[in-house]
């Protein structure tokens, strides 16, 4: 298999949930957050298989505001999947104004009641480093290892910077792994917090200004 050029960057549908929760959980398996919240590494992939499908299936793809990635590799087969993002717009809830309430037995069921508060006081740490003012939130964003070496994740980040600056305003995002600062920063965020907590990963909160 030939991976070519990405053929197009789309707004997801419902119907590309599935492929979503592949790429990212593909691409997320040796993130520091995912290896916390599933630190089984044979039980991993479908974990993060079944959380990233939450996070797009109740969510992010509802309201539109996925984007994917399509590759096309074979003609007989059609269009792949090999990138995703999601956003959150300004002025919107992170997960969709109903979504926590509607997720949750399935967040109970993947991690277990008893991690629950953990992740709760963990992402409230996080969200202390908000912007305030309106801005484009990078919940997500990862391309399949299969598509190393193509343009897959910066067509999907160039794609979202574009329509936030047509709106005139930042991005924000968090990363936990620190690998990723440098890339980022090619794409004028710059780090603007760092948060370090005990027996959590630290997380780096990173803004990219509103275009001038």
């Amino acid at each position: 298999m030939t991976l070519t050029a990405v053929q197009a960057v789309r707004t997801a549908t419902m119907n590309d949930v599935p492929a979503v929760a592949r790429v990212l959980s593909r691409a997320l398996y040796h993130d520091p957050v995912f290896r916390w919240l599933f630190p089984d590494d044979g039980r991993r992939m479908a974990q993060n298989s079944r959380a990233c499908a939450l996070l797009a299936g109740f969510g992010h793809v509802p309201g539109g505001h996925t984007t994917v990635a399509d590759s096309l590799e074979d003609p007989a087969r059609g269009p792949v999947v090999r990138g995703a993002a999601l956003w959150t717009p300004p002025g919107a809830r992170r997960e969709g104004a109903a979504v926590p309430l509607r997720s949750l037995p399935h967040w109970v069921r993947l991690l277990g009641l008893a991690r629950l508060p953990e992740l709760a006081w963990y992402t409230g740490e996080l969200r202390a480093s908000i912007p305030e003012d309106p801005h484009w939130y990078l919940c997500l964003l990862g391309t399949d290892p299969a598509a190393d070496g193509t343009d897959t994740g910066s067509r999907l980040l160039r794609a979202g910077l574009a329509r936030a600056d047509a709106d005139g305003v930042p991005v924000y995002l968090e990363t936990a792994d620190p690998a990723d600062i440098g890339y980022y920063e090619d794409y004028d965020f710059r780090v603007v917090r760092a948060v370090h907590l005990p027996a959590a990963p630290s997380a780096y909160c990173m803004l990219r200004p509103a275009a001038s």
